[in-house]
């Protein structure tokens, strides 16, 4: 059987995943669309010969609507996942799972009542095969013991209303994720510094901006954010163990030999770097919602997220290390 997919939002994201489900995935279809902006939303309906909703809620709780992907605005994501919880239907949302802490609760606690779990959050690094790499190497201790990471989050440049706390909360917000998830442990502090400024940043933008963790176990991690770095998009990450050092494999592309130079180039944006990341994500949740479970990043793991975000945004803020409260995972999340 056909997944029959509604889509909330029907911005850029939101036509790359029609596109990405409808001519390149299987298992699923997207067959209905909805969005606040009317007239642009039936023109996307239009374009993909989709059914259009008016209203999102509307659209969810339709019997023609068999799962739900949310890629609206942030502050909209929370009254759409709990509107398919309460329709009892799955629904993959893209990060963050709500732009407050307190928001992301109470999907958690939505979904606990309901008794089953239906959300999946769009953490797609965690389905990216150089990130599966280095959790098969951590997880095996091939290596001995983690005891620090190195990363970098690098984008060729930023939009005009990119400020500085989207600098930890839309861009550090994937390491903080993929990183809790290779490690498989929670955060106790952490902390935000800021090096000299760019000439590149804007006004109302602080770059680069560097955030280090530490992990309840001890593990010390530093992230370097540098949004306008200017030569491109680039992720690093590297694992120091006990007995070797792991890194992220770079994307695979060919040398070019050029004007008495060697060039291997590098990607451009994060929509090229992590394409094969998405396709995958997708994928995977399609076939466990058609098994009828969720295999990917979980509610727990969005809160858990957005707890460690506001924690270093406070850290950014008053120029101090900042404690991390999170409870322990409820047994409910627990796999």
């Amino acid at each position: 059987m056909t997944l029959r997919v509604g889509l909330v939002g029907t911005g850029a994201i939101g036509r790359t995943h029609i596109d990405r489900i409808n001519n390149h995935l299987q298992g699923a279809r997207v067959v209905a669309c909805s969005d606040i902006n009317i007239q642009f939303g039936k023109s996307v309906a239009d374009k993909y010969g989709l059914r259009f909703f008016k209203n999102g809620k509307d659209m969810i709780a339709d019997e023609g609507i068999d799962a739900v992907v949310v890629t609206t605005l942030d502050p909209d994501h929370e009254p759409y996942v709990l509107s398919a919880i309460a329709a009892g239907k799955y629904v993959f949302c893209e990060k963050p799972l709500a732009p407050e802490a307190e928001a992301c609760k109470r999907i958690v606690d939505a979904e606990i009542s309901g008794g089953k779990m239906l959300v999946q959050v769009g953490f797609m690094r965690r389905f990216d095969p150089g990130y599966r790499q280095l959790k098969k190497l951590i997880e095996d201790r091939t290596y001995g013991e983690p005891l620090m990471l190195h990363c970098a989050h690098r984008n060729f440049s930023s939009g005009d209303n990119y400020d500085t706390p989207m600098e930890v909360e839309n861009s550090m917000i994937h390491e903080i994720d993929v990183l809790r998830w290779l490690l498989n442990e929670d955060y106790a502090t952490a902390e935000v510094v800021f090096p000299k400024k760019t000439k590149y940043a804007s006004a109302i933008l602080q770059d680069p901006q560097i955030m280090m963790l530490t992990t309840k176990s001890g593990v010390r991690i530093d992230v370097e954010a540098f949004i306008n770095c200017h030569y491109g998009y680039d992720i690093k990450c590297e694992v120091c163990c006990e007995e070797g050092i792991i890194s992220l494999p770079e994307p695979s592309n060919a040398m070019v030999r050029t004007k008495a130079a060697r060039i291997i180039p590098i990607c451009t944006d994060w929509s090229e770097r992590f394409v094969d990341a998405y396709n995958i994500e997708f994928q995977e949740w399609i076939n466990a919602c058609a098994a009828g479970r969720v295999d990917g990043p979980n509610a727990w793991d969005g809160y858990a997220a957005q707890v460690t975000a506001k924690a270093a945004s406070r850290a950014r803020d008053t120029q101090t290390i900042v404690s991390i409260t999170l409870d322990d995972c409820p047994t409910f999340y627990q796999k």
